[in-house]
């Protein structure tokens, strides 16, 4: 079928520029380390959910499985919203001294790593674990109806936690695109005020020593 567009004459010698997003050290450095928590955080995360699940009522359980599934559509917000944040306005907010802004600037920029741990991580192991809670839930009140209603019962509470959360995080997707700025925004202040004393210490002794080696040559 022809069209009014024109087409390379050799495809295979069309090339595009690879996107730099870091080292291959780096990215092999983070593969693993990502690797471990995403470990940690499932074993910690299942081990809560079921414990707590066993000895809470049908309604407890219930409000767990939801908690999960909103943590989960949350962080996939977070994630998305690092991706098509827009780093220019904050140059302009760090300029002005304005709290969170250069928070905000590291996480654009490491927008990969932010995405990957929201999406991925947190994401994917809250919609693991909302499965195996939902699931848990139905082993606890299947002895009360019959295999037909059983059934039906287990088939509707995965159906139900299936929509919930595919159709959260397609509103939140959508938020996160319209709203990325203002999202990335209002998470940097978050991250920064939970460490960014930690970050302050440890520049401020650089900055200290600096001036102190500064001050010795000028001597």
């Amino acid at each position: 079928m022809e069209d009014n567009y024109k087409h390379p004459a050799d495809e295979r010698k069309v090339k595009f520029k690879s996107n730099t997003i870091g080292s291959k050290k780096e990215t092999r450095v983070w593969t693993l380390l990502i690797t471990i928590v995403t470990f940690f955080i499932s074993v910690f995360m299942s081990f809560f959910s079921n414990e707590t699940i066993r000895y809470a009522s049908t309604i407890v359980s219930f409000l767990i499985v939801f908690g999960i599934i909103i943590i989960s559509i949350l962080f996939d917000l977070i994630g998305t919203a690092a991706t098509a944040a827009d780093e220019a306005p904050f140059h302009s907010m760090a300029s002005r001294k304005l709290y969170g802004a250069k928070q905000a600037i590291r996480l654009i920029r490491n927008a990969d790593k932010v995405s990957n741990f929201c999406n991925d991580v947190v994401g994917d192991i809250c919609g693991v674990i909302s499965g195996t809670a939902a699931a848990y839930i139905v082993y606890k009140i299947s002895g009360e109806g019959s295999q037909v209603e059983n059934s039906i019962f287990g088939l509707s509470i995965t159906a139900m936690v299936a929509s919930l959360t595919v159709g959260g995080k397609a509103l939140g997707k959508s938020v996160a695109l319209q709203n990325s700025n203002y999202i990335i925004y209002k998470v940097a202040v978050v991250t920064n005020f939970l460490f960014g004393r930690f970050k302050f210490v440890k520049t401020k002794n650089r900055w200290d020593n600096s001036k102190n080696k500064n001050g010795k040559k000028k001597k």
